[in-house]
């Protein structure tokens, strides 16, 4: 697995680099020694998460068996931030189109989007930093290469983001079975951020009241719910169609 980062000295030094990486997972009885208390400051200092996990966990995960209790997931590209991201926008002069997945958590379907994405013309992609995959090495590669075009804003909070890009007069339309609007009904010749929730979950209930309005895909099969990376597929395609006209 080479998107893995081992051992306490490693860690720190890739934390001081600067390198970009998704989250650092920390044995929870990992004491409180001095490169622990560094490994939790820089950590923090750079909003970069931590989640504790038992020592079998990352035995588990370990290649080098040398991990002294942390493993770091490196990001397999830079992030932007949420502003960057309005900023290309302005720059393309074009009506901003965005993606935000709130809690994608498999790799295939994140790729999978980014690399529809990327074909269909949408400026970026905006996931959150907790609970949801990162750019990882599987991502990079279910993207066939997407993931190196097309900007990824990492955020910590969703319905925080949402409201930013309302205030860029940015209206914001969240996917949801439940929507009372069909999706193909959309007027996509204005600024428009797409909404997709997570895998079984759909989107947070925070989420929604944060949305413009929700919309919904019609389906006539006795299953109810789409594959996000489909669903998001279908959304930004009609954007493009409509945009090609």
């Amino acid at each position: 697995m080479a998107d893995i980062i081992e051992g306490r000295n490693p860690v720190i030094e890739a934390l001081k680099s600067g390198r970009t990486l998704n989250k650092i997972l920390l044995a929870r009885d990992s004491g409180k020694h001095s490169t622990v208390a560094e490994i939790l400051y820089l950590s923090r200092s750079r909003r970069i998460p931590i989640e504790y996990v038992t020592k079998n966990i990352i035995d588990r995960l370990s290649i080098t068996r040398a991990h002294q209790g942390v493993i770091a997931y490196v990001a397999a590209r830079e992030y932007i931030t949420l502003e960057d991201l309005i900023t290309i926008s302005k720059e393309r002069n074009e009506l901003p189109l965005y993606c935000i997945l709130d809690g994608i958590e498999d790799p295939h379907n994140l790729g999978a989007i980014i690399r529809t994405a990327e074909a269909s013309g949408v400026h970026g992609v905006v996931i959150r930093s907790r609970r949801a995959v990162g750019l990882t090495a599987a991502v990079a590669k279910a993207s066939a290469g997407a993931v190196e075009y097309l900007p990824v804003a990492k955020v910590s909070n969703i319905s925080q983001a949402i409201e930013t890009l309302k205030k860029s007069h940015t209206w914001v339309i969240g996917i949801d079975p439940a929507g009372e609007i069909d999706y193909s009904k959309v007027d996509f010749h204005l600024p428009t951020a797409i909404v997709i929730g997570s895998e079984g979950k759909g989107l947070a209930d925070l989420v929604k009241k944060r949305c413009d309005y929700l919309v919904s895909i019609p389906m006539r099969g006795r299953i109810t719910s789409l594959n996000a990376s489909i669903a998001a597929a279908l959304v930004m395609y009609e954007a493009f169609r409509q945009r090609c006209r």
